[in-house]
């Protein structure tokens, strides 16, 4: 398999990223990987204009990961209070999930929070109930924090079909090389 390569997204990709994200968590396309969000949550995952805001804001790289031209996954990564940054929006092409792109993308955007920012600690939120998508992210060194956060139910976001939904806070220490 050819190596995924990583760029910065533009305003140029947000109808595709829209796509992407949404079918990585929600739908019927959801189905064919393992971070389906369908039974849990109904709707679109990722509002078109706070896109734009992440693309335009300082301190803010919307990553993409492509193989030969083709979008495979993608993260948001900020600066967050003092030598933190925030990981979140990450999504991975679900026909193409459990083959290690998700792992690089992550990978990449830890490696780009350091060299951008010089950030030692990255946080990022999960839904409480995803037990595999958080082994995931322990698997990769993150740690479960105890904090929880309300699910936002802004619809913008998609529609909860549950009213139960909390954020959990991960956070790793990332390694400066």
């Amino acid at each position: 398999m050819d190596p995924l390569t990583f760029r910065r997204a533009t305003t140029d990709d947000v109808s595709a990223l829209l796509v992407l994200v949404t079918s990585a968590y929600r739908g019927d396309a959801s189905r064919q990987g393992w971070t389906c969000e369908a039974d849990l949550i109904d709707g679109q995952r990722l509002d078109a204009d706070v896109l734009r805001g992440d693309l335009r804001r300082a301190d803010s790289v919307v990553l993409l990961g492509e193989r030969e031209g083709d979008l495979v996954g993608c993260a948001h990564i900020a600066k967050d209070v003092g030598d933190t940054a925030y990981f979140g929006m990450f999504a991975v092409r679900p026909t193409g999930q459990s083959q290690g792109d998700g792992k690089r993308i992550l990978a990449e955007a830890e490696r780009l929070a350091v060299s951008e920012w010089d950030s030692t600690v990255m946080t990022m939120t999960v839904i409480d109930v995803r037990d595999s998508l958080i082994a995931f992210y322990e698997r990769r060194g993150y740690r479960r924090t105890g904090v929880q956060k309300p699910f936002d139910f802004d619809t913008r976001f998609g529609v909860p079909r549950r009213d139960d939904l909390r954020l959990e806070v991960l956070e790793k220490v990332l390694q400066h090389g």
